[in-house]
């Protein structure tokens, strides 16, 4: 039995999903004719009492297409230095859009509203960058799926609202935060500009993100999507899988939560590991201490036992609960771990 704990997006469609997609009626999406991707795109949107929505094929491009749409070239936005968009997507903030991060040391991939000030370059000011944009991502990926505290958003979506910027939530793991914190992705939608949410993480789905804000900010990220060859056909077909994730899948994320504080607990019983990261959500980030093991033979050991976790550099693993990680698995890696 193979236990992959490598990311949430190795997940695949459960029976129920497959047929769900293979039902859906389709069109071409590029000439706005597929009804599956209409009715997709309206859900979402109403879903954070927001006026319209753009289907993705990845949550990268639509969090590139955010970031263009909200700044112009040698401009700068404001992220934390765990950010996905600054360290995992391709360097595609100075490729695509011209523009330059000004990073902040937070917290777990979180900052305070104090700090995102604090970064703001004076506007007059023309020998620096001129800033335009707020980054937030929501859970903290690097941060090991931590959840902000959403009084602090707020705090921060004044702070833009007072020097003129625009504010994005890359929302990558966002389904997993409002869960944790029995929050409502409403409550998200009224404070964000454009929010990014992906459904191909611990929801099953095969692909696919959607990117929300305003009419008229979403009719200018249709033409930007098409500059990025972002434009589907019968993307329906994916549509109607994040339809049946939206209806079947996201109540039970509490179950991935509830099996990732499990092997926290385990993985700190263990005399050679250093420490185990607060665990919040679905992302487990731990440090082994090298002195008694080296991370490379803790992996290579747990690949003997067909468990595939990732390392993430300097003693730094992590394990993400997902969809696929079933209750059998869950039990047979806690007796591995406790058998090391």
């Amino acid at each position: 039995m193979k236990i992959n704990l490598i990311s949430d997006t190795v997940t695949k469609p459960t029976p129920e999903m497959l047929t769900a997609m293979m039902k859906a009626e389709v069109g071409d999406d590029v000439f706005k004719e597929d009804p599956t991707i209409n009715l997709f795109e309206e859900k979402v949107a109403k879903l954070f009492n927001k006026e319209a929505a753009l289907f993705f094929p990845s949550g990268t491009m639509a969090n590139q297409v955010a970031i263009k749409l909200h700044t112009q070239p040698a401009e700068q936005l404001i992220c934390d230095k765990y950010a996905h968009v600054y360290n995992y997507e391709g360097g595609g903030i100075s490729f695509n859009s011209g523009v330059s991060c000004r990073l902040v040391d937070g917290d777990r991939g979180m900052m305070t509203a104090m700090q995102v000030e604090e970064a703001i370059n004076p506007p007059d000011f023309y020998h620096s960058p001129l800033t335009s944009l707020v980054c937030i991502e929501n859970t903290t990926n690097k941060g090991g799926g931590a959840c902000w505290d959403f009084e602090e958003l707020k705090r921060i979506k004044t702070v833009c609202e007072n020097h003129n910027l625009k504010y994005h939530l890359d929302g990558a793991r966002l389904w997993n935060a409002l869960v944790a914190k029995n929050e409502t992705a409403k409550q998200y939608g009224n404070i964000f500009d454009t929010i990014s949410i992906c459904f191909s993480k611990g929801l099953g789905c095969p692909v696919g993100s959607v990117l929300v804000g305003d009419k008229k900010t979403m009719h200018k990220a249709l033409r930007v999507r098409k500059v990025l060859g972002g434009g589907m056909r019968q993307a329906g077909f994916l549509a109607a899988a994040g339809i049946y994730a939206l209806d079947n899948h996201i109540d039970r994320l509490a179950e991935d939560h509830k099996r990732a504080f499990e092997l926290g607990e385990v993985l700190k019983n263990l005399s050679f590991i250093k420490k185990v990261e607060p665990i919040e959500t679905n992302i487990i980030i731990f440090e082994i201490n090298e002195a008694e093991l080296s991370a490379e033979s803790f992996l290579k050991k747990l690949e003997e036992n067909n468990v595939h976790i990732i390392g993430m550099g300097q003693g730094k693993l992590r394990i993400v609960t997902h969809l696929d990680y079933t209750e059998n698995m869950h039990q047979q890696f806690i007796k591995i771990l406790n058998a090391l």
